[in-house]
């Protein structure tokens, strides 16, 4: 199954989607227009079920098979939400959104699922069900943790989920895919050092926090060279250092560290965790101040199931004649989610040789669309094929 013509065909009716999107981003939960557009679209396409307000902001359409022997239901996934970045790419359709833009293609994975549904609902060649899913607040608001607790995965039945994000670096239209581990968990911490302020010509009078600071900075780079296995992934940042001082002559009396922890193991997640509390407290403690240390699980390991990852490599495999083994992604994807309630797979498709993702002067490649759209038809006509 090459690249569908039907796709080919829709290409600029998409690409405007696309670009629409793009024009106007929304972030985290704040997705009422993308979602409004979404809606409308869908129940424009003929789905049989067009539900909102799922996770605060998602939707999701429901388009019935000509049969349904099989009794079995597949959801695809899509995010909506943008990034709080100034574009920079000085495209016509850039955003109108001062310190807002789609720095991250989930205006072309929008668009994307649309266009299949629209050819779904058009042909629907296929024996069961498919529920197309819309999620907002994917760039740190776990909309799709939020989408699972308000049971779209019950309500519908669904039995396996397949999500697909675009990555520069891959040419268009090009696929990739790894089971197992692909996508690291992305924990976040703060850790307020507490020490004694005073003048900074006297600074035997005080108890340093900057100085902590530094050393607990320096110390929590041990847990990924000294505490963890060496053939484990882990990476420790310290992403923001600010005291309650503005001034030069003065010692503050606290300093406020933040931070991320990105692991693709459990182990490595606790180990982390146990250590950076640890090492924080007691070197504060070590130079008379004290530590306080709060830890947030934020998005778990995301994990291909490895039947639903075989399928889905096969079935971009028949679109782009191969499908690549993808590298492990320290960066975080809240499909996690939705991977630990149902079995499924998630994919890489192709952006070119453009900026990186989260860049401002990324744009997602439009010509990537036919591809991305064939791939989410041929995971429903193939796992679901027609009586």
């Amino acid at each position: 199954m090459p690249i569908k013509n039907r796709f080919a065909e829709m290409l600029p009716e998409i690409t405007a989607w696309r670009q629409d999107l793009h024009a106007h981003p929304e972030i985290l939960f704040d997705t009422h227009r993308t979602a409004a557009l979404v809606a409308e679209r869908l129940q424009a396409f003929g789905c049989d079920e067009v539900a909102t307000g799922l996770g605060r902001t998602g939707v999701v359409g429901i388009i019935e098979g000509k049969t349904n022997a099989s009794g079995r239901t597949i959801g695809l996934r899509a995010d909506m939400d943008a990034l709080p970045i100034r574009e920079a790419t000085g495209k016509p359709y850039a955003s109108t959104t001062d310190g807002a833009m789609h720095a991250c293609g989930h205006d072309g994975h929008t668009a994307m699922l649309l266009g299949a549904a629209k050819y779904l609902a058009e042909t629907r060649n296929f024996d069961g069900r498919v529920a197309v899913i819309f999620q907002p607040a994917e760039e740190g608001g776990g909309g799709g943790r939020e989408m699972c607790r308000d049971g779209i995965m019950e309500r519908w039945n669904i039995e396996e989920v397949y999500g697909m994000h675009n990555w520069p670096g891959i040419p268009v239209g090009q696929f990739a895919i790894r089971p197992g581990p692909f996508f690291a968990a992305t924990d976040v911490f703060d850790i307020v050092v507490d020490g004694q302020g005073g003048h900074a010509a006297k600074p035997h009078e005080t108890v340093d926090p900057i100085v902590c600071a530094a050393q607990i900075v320096s110390a929590i780079q041990s847990i990924a060279s000294r505490n963890a296995d060496p053939v484990e992934q882990i990476v420790v940042s310290v992403t923001s250092v600010e005291s309650s001082s503005k001034a030069f002559n003065v010692i503050p009396g606290s300093v406020a560290l933040k931070g991320t922890v990105r692991t693709l193991s459990p182990a490595m997640r606790d180990l982390a965790q146990t250590r950076l509390s640890q090492l924080a407290e007691s070197v504060a403690a070590g130079f008379g101040a004290v530590a306080r240390v709060d830890y947030d699980r934020n998005y778990p390991v995301m994990v291909n199931h490895p039947d639903q990852t075989d399928f889905a490599a096969q079935v971009a495999a028949s679109v782009a004649g191969d499908c690549a083994h993808a590298p492990l992604v320290m960066g975080g994807e809240d499909f996690a989610f939705m991977l630990e309630e149902r079995p499924g797979a998630y994919i890489l498709v192709g952006n070119g040789d453009t900026a990186p993702v989260h860049h401002p002067e990324y744009d997602f490649t439009d010509d990537a669309i036919p591809a991305g759209c064939s791939w989410w038809a041929g995971i429903v006509e193939q796992r679901l094929p027609a009586a």
